[in-house]
């Protein structure tokens, strides 16, 4: 019997009409909605007909999260009086409840993805309904972007509805209508109630959250702040957190509070999420959740919210290859939503875990994923769709080029791609596993080496990662949740079984969803991944098959292809090269104290970093999580495989939460691509290095010194170290940097032809100048023999003529009165001539050099050679300065003679005795 006292009720009635004439109309809409208005079960149900009103059509709702499409399903079916499966339906990836009879069937936008590359026309669908876009995550971007393709391609009658509570309505409307026109858009009104806001930060600072880490301090903050509502409020409260190791770690803190503490998030078992969304019956709850109750949930009883601030968002390091999850501080809007939880259903108070000043200077809405995320994923469903570069594809924010060139780099690398950026028939059937590209390389080319269970197995624990209590040792947490009772050891179990059977051959006939919930797997045959763009830029996909690695020997006990060779291979040897296939670059060598160098280059620490027993290469049983040592368990390992790695603020590098242990053969296999040997001739620690080097990557296997290196590698490296530690390589004898400052003078002074010497100009020409000596050198100690000056003379502009002017133009020397020849300083900005005063009597005008154009700046000496006075205009120092000077030096050095008109004066460098001897 279908509710319809509880139909009446939900706001969002009053914009059907509007929507319902879009979708007669254009047949695009966004409708924009407050969370609890009934967007999600609603509009669904009465597009499909199944309340008595309209037509009857099959809708398909797309969710962001798993826990949201079961939770709309069910919630839809209750309105009709029936129980998901029949007439309301959901899929997942592990799990579907569907049925001949559902016409409205809740699936996550990955399982859409799925279909729309099976079956690109969505031929049983009347309307898609794209709930939550706001979030912008990727699956539903890209989602978006193939249904409006297929409008316009393939399916013009297909409806769209873009819903979310808050979104970007204009954006949306835009990108729906297309050439045509915005698409309308369609509000409903809400019913909202007052909602008080108190602050309430932490007394102390806590230190800022990273990557996985949040300050415990500000997590027992959070709760004290939950029993403080206890106690000041009425109605049950929720506690938005950033994961479920902060959602444990709270309610551990909240034991004995006379409430019941519930946990929600995406992977929370469904009767916990059930019992949450169903109500308490008398007794004050307390609900922790994840950003998931923000808007694709709707909790009832809820009269007070505590928000922590914090959000878990992705992200990729394409510098260092890590992609992970990372904390970061929650959005304006994201606030907004979540206080409104407090609103629903009477006035409520949220109270906001920072101080109010800190409020104006947070993000106003949360990065769309497409920017921020790793593009991998994406990038296959786009080769898939027939678009690799993504260039035809509706979307509101291009992906970044620079990402989508890494994630291109990555599908060739594992042969998803061919060297044109078109799928093939291998990448097809990646995209088919409902798994990252990276993972489906992993299960692919791992089952035939370690036997297809095994690799399932093992692919399931690092599509979700462990939690921490597993520890750091892939094959340790792969034990333990072998024998595991916990939510996720049984959800591993069920990923395992979908992948093995997704990997293995198909069943004839079932209709199973891949990337969802089926028993089996789609054949991979005619049309897969023909999306309506597949004949505008791509041919028939090409496989390349035949790519499982050939790892043997090296401790793997003797593993084979298959069978009995399969199962000899050790738990240990199996984790490992399914990481190390899943993650190739991040194979690790042991630097010592705990310290790991990946093949990408970066860096990475266990935990507890420090120094160990030393490291070793083999497999044997190790320390884990319960034999009670301290820090990691893989401390002592010579080589790992690095499964999840993310790195701390302001850290060099990364730090290894999850990782198994390998050996050299099997790290130098499941990264072929990245083993090379040849030479390598470099400037490194102050001389010329000449070796042949076997590298993985970052990681110099083996080297050995190079007899005979190429000349032009020696000479590249010759002129590295010259950029690096500057032209004191070289031997400058006194005349040498003299003549550097000459020719730097007359470039100031008068330009071409007169050279640069500058260092960079010096290392732009270093071939004109240096470059017979150049190829002579062949370490540092053939460097300091090279003669500088030599060197640089040969810049002279000799071809000219203006070479022969040199000594005229910038003189080493200049002749005073007295007969001496005194050496010009060009090292500053005017030359100068330090002469004693006495040795210029009876000159009229300052010395000038640069063909006349600039005065000498003389340094004017007592006769014991110390400054007197500086002049640039000798003229007007003997007219109006020489009296002072002369009245001052006279009194210290009576023997000189100190004429009263110095212009006239008889210039000498002696004594007034001596002067008259002579």
């Amino acid at each position: 019997m279908i509710r319809r006292d509880a139909l009446d009720q939900l706001p969002v009635r009053t914009a059907l009409p509007a929507l319902r004439a879009a979708l007669d109309g254009p047949g695009a809409a966004v409708l924009c909605a407050p969370p609890g208005t009934g967007k999600t079960t609603l509009v669904p149900l009465e597009l499909a007909g199944l309340t008595g009103e309209g037509p009857k059509r099959r809708v398909l709702v797309a969710e962001p999260r798993r826990i949201a499409a079961r939770a709309a399903a069910r919630r839809m079916a209750w309105l009709l009086g029936e129980k998901a499966g029949d007439r309301v339906g959901f899929t997942v990836r592990g799990e579907r409840r569907a049925g001949p009879r559902t016409t409205v069937e809740v699936v996550t936008t990955g399982v859409l993805l799925q279909r729309l590359q099976r079956d690109p026309e969505l031929a049983d669908v009347d309307v898609v309904v794209l709930d939550e876009c706001h979030e912008r995550h990727l699956d539903a971007d890209t989602s978006a972007a193939f249904l409006l393709d297929v409008r316009e391609t393939l399916r013009p009658e297909l409806r769209l509805v873009a819903a979310s509570a808050t979104t970007d309505a204009e954006g949306w409307a835009r990108l729906l209508g297309g050439s045509e026109g915005p698409a309308p858009v369609v509000e409903a009104a809400g019913v909202s109630h007052p909602v008080e806001v108190v602050w309430a930060p932490p007394e102390r600072p806590v230190r800022p959250a990273h990557g996985m880490r949040v300050d415990p301090a500000l997590l027992a903050h959070v709760a004290a702040v939950v029993r403080r509502a206890l106690r000041e409020r009425t109605g049950d409260v929720l506690c938005f957190l950033p994961g479920v190791g902060e959602i444990g770690r709270v309610a551990g803190e909240l034991a004995g509070v006379d409430a019941e503490v519930l946990q929600v998030h995406g992977r929370a078992p469904a009767e916990v999420q059930d019992a949450v969304l169903a109500g308490g019956d008398g007794l004050r709850r307390v609900v922790l959740a994840t950003s998931v109750a923000e808007s694709s949930l709707t909790v009832p009883g809820v009269r007070v919210v505590v928000d922590s601030g914090l959000a878990r968002v992705p992200r990729t390091d394409h510098a260092r290859g890590l992609s992970a999850l990372t904390t970061v501080r929650a959005s304006r809007a994201a606030g907004r939503q979540r206080a409104g939880r407090a609103g629903r259903e009477a006035p409520g108070v949220v109270y906001r875990c920072w101080p109010q000043g800190e409020d104006g200077r947070l993000p106003a809405f949360p990065d769309p994923e497409i920017k921020v995320a790793d593009l991998t994923a994406f990038a296959l469903q786009a080769a898939c769709w027939g678009d690799p570069a993504a260039a035809g594809l509706a979307l509101l924010d291009a992906p970044p080029a620079g990402a989508l060139a890494v994630a291109r780099e990555v599908l060739a690398a594992i042969g998803a791609v061919d060297e044109s950026g078109r799928v093939t028939a291998r990448g097809v059937r990646m995209a088919r596993l409902g798994l990252h590209p990276r993972l489906a390389r992993a299960l692919l080319d791992g089952a035939p080496e370690v036997g297809l269970r095994r690799a399932a197995e093992v692919v399931a624990l690092l599509s979700e990662e462990p939690p921490r209590a597993y520890g750091d040792d892939l094959a340790a947490a792969w034990r333990t949740a072998r024998r595991g009772g916990d939510a996720y050891a049984a959800r591993w179990r069920q990923e395992a079984r979908r992948l093995a059977s997704a990997a293995g051959e198909p069943r004839a006939g079932s209709g199973a969803e891949p990337g969802g919930g089926g028993a089996g797997a789609e054949p991979v045959g005619a049309g897969a991944g023909a999306g309506p763009g597949a004949g505008r830029s791509r041919s028939a996909a090409e496989g390349v098959g035949g790519r499982a690695a050939a790892v043997t020997g090296g401790g793997r006990s003797g593993a084979g292809n298959g069978g009995g060779a399969a199962a000899a291979v050790t738990d240990d040897a199996v984790a490992g090269l399914l990481a190390a296939l899943a993650f190739p670059e991040r194979v690790a060598r042991a630097r010592g104290g705990g310290s790991y160098l990946m093949a990408s280059g970066t860096g990475a620490e266990l935990a507890g970093a420090g120094p160990g027993p030393g490291a070793r290469a083999g497999r044997g049983h190790r320390a884990g999580p319960s034999d009670g040592g301290g820090g990691s368990g893989l401390r002592d390992a010579g080589w790992l495989a690095v499964a999840v790695a993310d790195r701390p603020v302001a850290a060099v590098s990364a730090r290894v939460r999850l990782a198994a242990v390998i050996d050299e053969e099997t790290a130098c296999a499941a990264a072929r691509a990245l083993y090379s040997t040849g030479e390598e001739v470099r400037w490194a620690d102050g001389d010329v290095v000449a070796r042949s080097v076997t590298r993985l990557g970052a990681i110099e296997l083996a080297s050995r010194p190079l007899a005979a290196p190429d000349p032009g590698l020696l000479r590249d490296a010759v002129i590295s170290g010259l950029r690096r530690e500057g032209f004191g390589l070289l031997r400058w004898p006194p005349g040498a940097a003299t003549l550097r400052q000459r020719l730097a003078f007359l470039h100031r002074e008068l330009g071409a032809p007169w050279p640069d010497v500058s260092d960079a100009a010096l290392l732009e020409r270093v071939e004109d100048w240096l470059g017979v000596e150049l190829g002579r050198a062949r370490r540092r100690a053939d460097l300091a023999r090279v003669d500088a000056g030599q060197a640089l003379a040969r810049l002279l502009p000799w071809a000219t003529g203006d070479a022969a002017r040199f000594d005229e133009l910038a003189p080493e020397r200049i002749e005073v009165p007295s007969g001496s020849r005194v050496r010009v300083d060009y090292e500053g900005e005017q030359p100068v001539l330090a002469v004693k005063l006495q040795e210029l009597f009876g000159l009229q005008e300052s010395p000038r050099v640069a063909g006349g154009r600039v005065p000498v700046l003389v340094h004017l000496l007592s006769p014991a050679g110390r400054p007197a006075a500086v002049t640039a205009d000798l003229a007007s120092f003997w007219r109006d300065g020489y009296r002072s000077v002369r009245a001052e030096l006279r009194g210290r050095y009576p023997k000189h003679p100190w004429p009263q008109d110095p212009s006239a004066a008889e210039p000498t460098r002696h004594t007034s005795a001596r002067r008259g001897r002579g």
